[in-house]
């Protein structure tokens, strides 16, 4: 048996309370320290806003005051201008009335200046006007005497003129041919070509409209009647037409160039009379004679 068996080991020593209580007092002493700091500091920052508060009153007491002199002193400044500016005005309407004055004993100077320039050019003009007029009248007179030379001469030319185209005229006139139409008993003055025509409405007894009727399938106007051109023979100069006329149909089948084709309407006692000059391929060309007399409608 070992001699150390049986012989209990010695206990730890126990600790007592102190420790803890010296850590707990040392914790409770900085907690009072800090808040002592802390208020030793609001209340260093309670006086420093309680200074700055006292020199904000203080600089707006001087702006206030300040604010206050300047506006006295604008205002002052304004009743002193407006006096000044009253001033002016007077002598201004002063100096304006003298202004006045001055200008229309001025203006009296420069108007009667005037005048008598005026006179005196009105004078000068009429000097020349009177011999320019007089230069005037005797180069008309001259232009005069040389247009009524030349007037004469071209009056003899037209009388000359006028002397031959009525000669021809009533040499035309007379050459025209007279045929007879298929209505009427007596005989028609036709014209075969532009010249007898243009005799004819010399005479001034029947009413022309000149034509150029092509081969169509509806009538064609000409004058206060239609017509439709339905066949033509170019050989031997003849066609077909067909007249419309108050609302009827008159078919005038192989007739010849410079054959007069007579028809009635309601409108006039005499016949119409289409006259055909010339015959082409599907085309006929010539006029249509119409009464001077019409019915009254």
């Amino acid at each position: 048996m070992s001699p150390y068996e049986n012989h209990p080991q010695p206990a730890p020593p126990a600790q007592g309370p102190g420790v803890m209580s010296y850590i707990l007092l040392g914790g409770v002493i900085a907690l009072v320290g800090s808040n002592v700091f802390m208020f030793l500091e609001i209340d260093k920052m309670k006086q420093e806003l309680a200074r700055t508060q006292e020199g904000m009153d203080k600089e707006f007491v001087r702006v206030k005051e300040s604010s206050q002199a300047t506006s006295r002193a604008a205002r002052e400044r304004a009743e002193q201008l407006k006096e000044e500016l009253d001033a002016a005005r007077r002598q201004a309407s002063m100096a304006a009335g003298q202004a006045k004055v001055d200008a229309q004993k001025h203006a009296d100077e420069v108007a009667k200046k005037l005048e008598a320039e005026q006179a005196k050019a009105l004078r000068a003009a009429t000097e020349e006007t009177k011999a320019e007029a007089a230069r005037a009248v005797t180069e008309a007179k001259a232009e005069a005497a040389k247009g009524i030379g030349e007037v004469k001469t071209e009056v003899g030319a037209v009388k000359t003129d006028v002397a031959s185209t009525k000669s021809e005229l009533d040499k035309t006139i007379a050459g025209l041919k007279r045929a007879q139409g298929d209505l009427s008993d007596q005989g028609s003055l036709i014209a075969t070509n532009s010249k007898e025509l243009s005799a004819l409405k010399a005479l001034g007894e029947r009413n022309f409209v000149e034509f150029k009727l092509s081969k169509t399938k509806q009538p064609q106007r000409v004058g206060d009647i239609a017509l439709m051109l339905k066949k033509t023979d170019q050989k031997k100069n003849r066609f077909t037409v067909e007249i419309v006329a108050d609302d009827k149909r008159t078919e005038k089948k192989d007739r010849s160039i410079n054959e007069p084709v007579q028809f009635y309407t309601s409108k006039a006692r005499q016949p119409y009379e289409i006259v055909v000059n010339e015959v082409g391929k599907d085309l006929i060309t010539g006029y249509l004679s119409i009464p001077k007399v019409l019915n009254a409608r």
